[in-house]
Parts: structure tokens; C-alpha cells; sequence
């Protein structure tokens, strides 16, 4: 029995002498960590000052930094459509094109045909005026024509070498004056002077073709039809609409996209947009409200603030081409175009005026000079 006490005692014992030994050591590391506790704050007293300095100073760079780098990115990059598939079915195909038709509408409500007219035979003429030269250059000259020969009669008996004086400003002005005595005598001979309203009349007539006729159709009778010129041409082939190169194909192909009670106004919004934006040469990327959905996002310039200083017409600041454009057009921010031979300023900086901005009437470049002429 006294044995097991001579064990627990020792037990009792070395428990104690292990406390001691594991209480110890804290005491000791607590005795080294408090000695070394002073060159720790002195060494830490080192590193302060660089955390003040060094530190400070780039953190303040490195927070900009990021932030200058995403917005510079985000300018030309913020744009980012993705390419139609090669073998795109046509549903996708159809669902595309509308989606940018309606875009379009969005962006230009106010589309009109942009050739001064008020009936039907001041329409077809002008049309065909405005082969090889701008619409704005037409409703520049038709004013002194329709001045001087109201009518098919008056126009069908006027004195060539008379035309030919007032049409010479459009260009080929010997070539259009035939064209148009012609239909004019057309007219009054074959349809009691009155402009018929049917394609297949429409083409008989001197210089009209499908594509006069269908302005005509549009614009003064309101059937539909799609005017194939050469900005139409250019946008349905880059957005990828289709590859056909004849207008008569392109017009096919574009008909099938859409339905046709469309076709006019489609038209007049691919061909806004390709006068203003999406130019043949630079078109300004960079500021076309469609890129998102355009496969050739690129061709032009990305640059938001260099695509502004591209833009042309109302959207740039520029007056339009229409001496008397529609009130809708007036009340969304456009400009009539001054008349032929008119003194006015020097127009300011294109982008100067946000899109759509109301600007004088007097602003714009003078007649005859390059932006004046372009599209």
C-alpha cells in the first residue's frame, strides 16, 4: 500500500517540475520578445519613413493609373460586335437586317428623300438630275427650271440651249437636258402630261430607270420600293446583307429581308446613314450609333473623338442637302441647305455641335467646296 503512495508522490512531483519547465520558456520568450521589443521599433522606426514617402507616393500613381488605362481602353475598345457567322442561316440573317433597320429608325426619324419637290413630275425630274452629282447640287439648280417650265408641256417645248444654261451646274448637263425635254415630251404625249404610277410605265420614260422609278413610287405616290444607289449599294454589301454586286440582284436579295412595307423607308435610312456616317472611303466608326451590330466595325476610324470631326450634314453641324426639308427634319436639329450661289460663313468645326444639335442656318461651308459636295 506504501508503495503506490512513493509513486504518486514522485508523480506530483515531476508534474510540477514540467509546469515549471513549460511555464518557463513563456517567461523567458516573453523576456526576449520584450528585450528585443526596442530594436524592433527601431528597426521598425526605419521602414516608417519609406512607407511614408515611397509608399504614398505610388499608391496615389497606381490608383490613377488603372483607372487613365480603363478609360482609355474603354473609348476604342467599348465597341466590340462580333462577326456573323460564315454559314449564317437566313432567320438569323433577317433578324439581323431588322434589327439594324430599326436602329436606324431611331437614329434618323425625320428620313426623307432629300430632293426638293412638290409633285410627282418636279420628283422624276429631279431624279434624274441627280445622276453623277448630289442631291444637294440638284436642289441647288431645279428652282430657275421649275421657274421658267412648271410643267411636262412648258419643259417638253423649251429651247435646249436654255436647259442646258440652267443644268449646267449638276454636271453631264447636255446628256440631262436631252433626258429630261424627253420625258417631258413623253409625258404629254404618251400620258396626257401626268406621271404614271407604275414601274412598268415609269421605265418607258427618257433616263428612268428602276431606281428613279422607284424614288418616284416611294416618294410621291407611296408604294414601296427600294432605291439601290450607290450608298445603298456599299452599306448592304458591308453589313453583309448580301454579296451581289448588280443592282437588280441587290434589290432582290434585299426585298427578301424585309417586308414591304419597309422597302421606302429602309432605303432612306441606309441612305442617311451612308451620307453621314458610313462614308465610302473613312467611314467614322467610332461614332456610328449601329457598330455594335456591324460586321465591319474597323474599316474606318475607331476613335470617338476623330470620328466626330468625320461626320457630315446635320449630324457634323452641316447643313442638309434639301433647301426646304420636311418640318421634321427642322424640328430634330437639321439645317436647310442654302441656295445656289449663296454668301455664307465658314462653318464651324465638324463635331463642333452634337449630333442633332440645332445650328444657324447660315452655318455650313460654301457651295461648291468639298463638304459641301461629298455624299
Amino acid at each position: 500500500m506504501a508503495a503506490p503512495k512513493k509513486v504518486a508522490a514522485p508523480k506530483k512531483a515531476v508534474a510540477p517540475k514540467r509546469a515549471a519547465k513549460t511555464s518557463a520558456p513563456p517567461k523567458a520568450v516573453a523576456r526576449k520578445t520584450s528585450a528585443s521589443g526596442t530594436p524592433a521599433k527601431a528597426t521598425a522606426r526605419k521602414p516608417t519613413p519609406a512607407k511614408k514617402t515611397a509608399p504614398a507616393k505610388k499608391a496615389a500613381p497606381a490608383a490613377v493609373t488603372p483607372a487613365k488605362a480603363a478609360s482609355a481602353k474603354a473609348a476604342p475598345t467599348k465597341i466590340t460586335p462580333a462577326k456573323p457567322p460564315r454559314n449564317e442561316s437566313h432567320t438569323a440573317l433577317v433578324r439581323r437586317a431588322r434589327r439594324i433597320n430599326r436602329e436606324l429608325g431611331e437614329v434618323y426619324p425625320y428620313a426623307h428623300p432629300e430632293l426638293d419637290f412638290e409633285n410627282p413630275f418636279q420628283l422624276v425630274v429631279a431624279t434624274v438630275l441627280s445622276a453623277q452629282t448630289t442631291d444637294l447640287r440638284v436642289n441647288q439648280t431645279t428652282p430657275a427650271l421649275f421657274g421658267k417650265y412648271p410643267t411636262p408641256e412648258d419643259l417638253a417645248a423649251a429651247n435646249p440651249e436654255e436647259v442646258e444654261e440652267i443644268l449646267r451646274p449638276t454636271g453631264f448637263f447636255r446628256a440631262k437636258t436631252k433626258s429630261v425635254i424627253g420625258l417631258s415630251k413623253a409625258l404629254r404625249d404618251d400620258f396626257g402630261g401626268e406621271v404614271p404610277g407604275r414601274l412598268e410605265d415609269l421605265v418607258k420614260l427618257p433616263g428612268v430607270g428602276r431606281k428613279t422609278a422607284f424614288v418616284v413610287l416611294g416618294n410621291a405616290f407611296g408604294r414601296p420600293g427600294i432605291t439601290v444607289d450607290t450608298h445603298f449599294q456599299r452599306l448592304v454589301r458591308r453589313w453583309q446583307w448580301t454579296d451581289q454586286t448588280e443592282p437588280d440582284k441587290i434589290e432582290a436579295a434585299i426585298g427578301g429581308l424585309f417586308p414591304k412595307s419597309e422597302w421606302t423607308m429602309l432605303s432612306h435610312h441606309v441612305i442617311f446613314h451612308g451620307r453621314r456616317i458610313c462614308h465610302a472611303r473613312k467611314p467614322a466608326c467610332g461614332a456610328c450609333p449601329i457598330a455594335p451590330l456591324c460586321p465591319a466595325y474597323g474599316e474606318g476610324e475607331t476613335d470617338p473623338e476623330k470620328a466626330q470631326k468625320l461626320l457630315k450634314y446635320e449630324k457634323g453641324g452641316f447643313p442638309g442637302q434639301r433647301l426646304n426639308p420636311p418640318q421634321s427634319y427642322l424640328d430634330a436639329g437639321g439645317i436647310p441647305a442654302p441656295p445656289l450661289g449663296a454668301t455664307i460663313p465658314s462653318a464651324p468645326a465638324p463635331g463642333a455641335s452634337a449630333p442633332g444639335a440645332p445650328a444657324p442656318a447660315s452655318a455650313g461651308p460654301a457651295p461648291g467646296s468639298p463638304a459641301r459636295e461629298a455624299g
